[in-house]
């Protein structure tokens, strides 16, 4: 199962993602994977060593694709790289947790509308590859906002969780996201509240979203332990007594009985 997560800049979509790979991983072999330029989910997970991107390893990527990354408009590539080994010898296994590796993709910089760079070709490939094993997970780290949607970065998913948080601008994002979710095939989606401080604020996003033909997965309060945990650099898990932990679970065992 191949699980993307995205949502407006800020909304805790990087906290979720981190969260659930590792609750997750307690029953199955996970892969998260930071697919936000940010790369920011090391770091929620706890891990603070330099990571280098896929995206930077130009030796790798000239080797597969046959091309350097960057090289001129018009240059021949291979568009389907051999990638099966990838996942494993370029991910990092976090500490403590067998089942749980980290692969950080990094992004490239787009030449021009269209363009097709062998760096972004390699990223695709390797994220297709992923979701072939059926005793595996993926946690997708998706970039804030809908660029990655415009590049199809994410159209392969079995779900696409977008984060909302209370206020208007959150669920304009959200609704973009659900039309160009839509319209590259994406069939299963729904929505995370967090952030939610109160009975008023969680009808008002359920509203919205009803009008908007989006179903809710889970609800997470605000929790100052989830800004405990960022300023101490560590996972949220490691803070037994949050209460955002605690629903983060539920949000998890709906998705494995969903899946099942």
């Amino acid at each position: 199962m191949k699980i993307a997560i995205t949502g407006k800049g800020g909304v805790g979509k990087t906290t979720l993602s981190g969260t659930l790979a590792f609750i997750l991983s307690q029953t199955y072999k996970v892969f998260a994977i930071d697919a936000d330029p940010d790369m920011n989910l090391a770091s929620s997970m706890g891990l603070h060593t330099q990571i280098t991107p896929i995206s930077h390893m130009k030796d790798l990527i000239k080797e597969r694709t046959g091309a350097e990354s960057g090289s001129a408009f018009g240059e021949v590539f291979k568009i389907n790289p051999q990638i099966s080994d990838l996942p494993e010898s370029m991910s990092v296994q976090i500490e403590g947790h067998d089942n749980l590796r980290l692969l950080v993709m990094g992004t490239v910089d787009k030449g021009g509308e269209g363009c097709i760079c062998p760096a972004s070709v390699l990223l695709k490939a390797l994220m297709r590859n992923l979701i072939l094993k059926k005793d595996e997970m993926v946690i997708l780290d998706m970039e804030a906002g809908i660029e990655h949607l415009g590049r199809r970065t994410a159209e392969a998913v079995d779900l696409m969780i977008i984060v909302v948080e209370p206020g208007l601008k959150s669920l304009e994002t959200a609704e973009r996201i659900k039309k160009l979710a839509n319209d590259i095939g994406i069939k299963k989606i729904t929505v995370v509240l967090n952030k939610v401080s109160s009975k008023k604020e969680k009808e008002f996003l359920k509203t919205k979203l009803d009008d908007l033909g989006l179903d809710v997965l889970g609800c997470v309060p605000r929790d100052d332990m989830v800004i405990q945990a960022d300023m101490d650099g560590k996972s949220l898990v490691n803070y037994p007594q949050s209460v955002a932990l605690d629903y983060i679970r539920d949000i998890a065992e709906t998705i494995l009985n969903d899946g099942s």
